[in-house]
């Protein structure tokens, strides 16, 4: 079969930066569906991974976002059935989804929402999934003390932070401000339903007081946080939450600054939407559980693709112009590659 692999850990510059390989179709274990891949989007894990873990000459497949049709099932398999349209985020211990055909586990897939075509599916999983994760199953946003009402989403315009706006309005019912710092951006993020929107290019704590709103209940970072750890321990409200998707993004903290939330009593919550999967956890099919609800929120035309751009076929090219505009850090909502050409 047909896959995008690479081979060492160039830039995205360089031409050779991905190459088109044929290799073995995957056979499905037992709880496994093989999905013919129809669309795939990039992440920035995708270009994250690409940069650290060179694999030595051996072609090595990315992708963690997939929509398509299940092929076929293994034998203890239940919940999907060959000619399935599903959408999935897959594993990092796995094979990517930049593929003809795809091996995934069925506890961590969805139906596709039906109101949408294989592009617009593949624009969702792993971000529904983080954006989900984060705000309800760790922060458990909606459940908090009296009186919780303001939800700061730092990287509003990015894959997760679309989501995330979306989804808390929905269930929540907070206010939402969401930072955004060009006029595109601005008006992205505003039309997905955020009520306020400020610059994470200035001072946050001057427009958040503007807008009558000089500390915030809960904060999820996500794109575009970066250099804002001390903005984040200053604006948390006593006893806020604060969500974070990226490992070191307090390590500019000052020795000690952490301390101000034990003064605070504000909580931090960690999300690596891989862990469930990773370490095959006993709730693993909760991600099954999440797209369900989101494809039906989807369907029922409360919450919309990220989808902002789409390109064809899935190649070695078109994957490394994805993967520059990923990079770039001025990609609005998800890229998307669709088709495998002739």
């Amino acid at each position: 079969m047909r896959a995008v692999a690479y081979t060492k850990s160039l830039p995205v510059t360089d031409p050779a930066c991905f190459v088109d390989v044929e290799i073995d179709r995957p056979v499905p274990g037992p709880r496994d569906l093989l999905v013919k891949v129809e669309a795939v989007s990039v992440n920035p894990v995708d270009f994250k991974v690409r940069k650290r873990d060179d694999p030595g000459g051996k072609p090595k497949v990315l992708g963690y976002d997939a929509a398509g049709i299940v092929e076929a099932v293994g034998a203890a398999v239940t919940l999907f059935k060959p000619g399935d349209a599903v959408f999935h985020a897959g594993s990092i211990t796995r094979p990517g989804t930049n593929s003809e055909f795809h091996l995934v586990d069925e506890r961590i897939v969805g139906r596709k929402p039906k109101s949408l075509g294989f592009a617009e599916a593949a624009a969702l999983p792993l971000t529904a999934l983080t954006a989900w994760e984060l705000l309800f199953d760790r922060m458990n946003l909606g459940h908090g003390p009296a009186g919780e009402r303001s939800l700061l989403v730092l990287g509003g315009a990015g894959g997760v932070g679309s989501i995330a706006i979306q989804i808390a309005k929905i269930m929540t019912g907070m206010t939402i401000i969401a930072t955004a710092s060009r006029p595109e951006s601005v008006t992205w993020v505003k039309n997905l339903g955020a009520h306020y929107v400020v610059d994470h290019s200035k001072p946050l704590g001057e427009q958040l007081a503007a807008i009558g709103c000089p500390s915030v209940d809960a904060i999820a970072a996500f794109a575009g946080s970066k250099g804002q750890a001390s903005s984040i321990l200053d604006l948390i409200a006593p006893q806020g939450r604060i969500g974070l998707i990226e490992g070191d993004a307090l390590a500019d903290l000052a020795p000690g600054e952490l301390g101000k939330l034990q003064q605070k009593c504000a909580s931090l919550h960690f999300e690596f939407m891989f862990a469930r999967p990773r370490f095959e956890t006993p709730d693993m099919i909760r991600q099954h559980e999440i797209l369900e609800e989101i494809a039906d929120l989807v369907d029922a035309g409360r919450v919309r693709t990220t989808l902002t751009k789409i390109l064809s076929p899935i190649n070695a090219a078109t994957m490394r112009e994805a993967h520059a505009l990923s990079e770039s850090g001025k990609a609005i909502g998800k890229i998307v590659l669709e088709g495998w050409g002739a």
